[in-house]
């Protein structure tokens, strides 16, 4: 995971693998997934480039895999 992405590009692999738009607070939008297990990520918006240790507390929280984010 080398690449840094931008926040628009977290947020479309989060809707695709199901997660919805909840509600948006400043600068921090949150997007739940409730299928199997009930999963809540909190995620800057308008960032071109979000951190390496944010993205890893975003891919810890969406419980996703982390192949989903290369």
């Amino acid at each position: 995971m080398s690449k840094l992405f931008s926040s628009r590009q977290i947020v479309v692999i989060l809707l695709r693998e199901g997660f919805v738009f909840v509600s948006q607070r400043g600068s921090h939008a949150k997007y739940r997934k409730t299928s199997d297990v009930v999963a809540t990520v909190i995620v800057p918006t308008d960032k071109k480039e979000i951190p390496i240790g944010t993205l890893h507390s975003i891919i810890r929280q969406s419980r996703l895999a982390d192949k989903k984010f290369k």
